[in-house]
């Protein structure tokens, strides 16, 4: 499941958005008030600013055949965008993030991550936080790596994907085929793990063309101290790093240019 083999980055990665994500126990003030000072912290860097409620989903308590389906009350949901709309972060009550859509490499995502992160902790003095998460959405496009006529059993893996691997499955004829895991890895991590072909959709247009779908939804399990958490989504971004190497092909790996860190 993971290479060894050293980091690189590539010039073609297959990166649609990187988002990092830290729960933290709710902060009603968050809610309560229009967050002025910490925009002020970072509105050098996200100039651009919208806010909107959002619904959670229902929350379900009790035990098959008597069970309660409870609504959730609307959260507001405040939104920090860069000059570019690139990078966006969002604050809630109950959770702060940064999501990037054109990804290039770790220390300018973690760089991008510090001003917001730093400003959150000071204003907000969150106690810990109850989960650290970091995810990577690569939607591996075979045309734009000039690999059309290749079936992705040449591009990825065995173990990612099901039964695709087989070559009397006809690739075209698979409306569906996708492996999902939750594991535990290495540095006391855990992963949840999508992987298989799909159409993506983003802006509300639909791409005609069949991606492989490789979803990494990294996290820590547990409290993690706020001084720790820098040092978790560390560990996580090397597991990641880690996992896909390990997926892909080496043929996959020299479509999307490899080059030293």
């Amino acid at each position: 499941m993971f290479s060894h083999e050293s980091r690189c980055i590539y010039e073609n990665n297959q990166l649609g958005e990187v988002i990092c994500q830290l729960r933290f126990p709710e902060i009603l003030a968050i809610g309560a008030n229009l967050p002025v000072d910490f925009q002020e912290a970072i509105r050098g860097v996200f100039p651009q600013y919208a806010a909107k409620k959002e619904i959670p989903a229902p929350r379900i308590t009790g035990m098959p055949g008597n069970l309660t389906v409870e609504k959730q009350e609307p959260v507001t949901n405040y939104q920090f965008v860069s000059a570019d709309g690139v990078w966006r972060v969002n604050l809630t009550s109950r959770f702060i993030s940064l999501s990037c859509a054109r990804y290039t490499r770790w220390e300018e995502f973690a760089d991008k991550l510090d001003q917001p992160l730093a400003a959150f902790i000071k204003i907000y003095k969150p106690a810990y936080f109850e989960r650290v998460g970091l995810r990577y959405l690569n939607f591996i496009s075979r045309k734009a790596l000039e690999l059309e006529k290749t079936p992705f059993r040449d591009l990825i893996q065995p173990a990612y994907l099901g039964l695709l691997q087989d070559e009397e499955i006809v690739e075209a004829n698979s409306s569906r085929c996708s492996v999902d895991a939750e594991i535990g890895i290495r540095g006391g991590c855990r992963v949840k793990l999508h992987a298989g072909p799909g159409l993506v959709k983003r802006s509300n247009q639909s791409d005609p063309e069949v991606k492989f779908i490789f979803d990494q939804d990294l996290f820590m399990p547990g409290n993690v101290a706020v001084n720790l958490s820098a040092g978790a989504l560390q560990t996580l971004h090397s597991q990641a790093d880690s996992i896909f190497r390990g997926a892909i092909t080496p043929l996959l790996h020299s479509a999307m240019v490899p080059q030293e860190p």
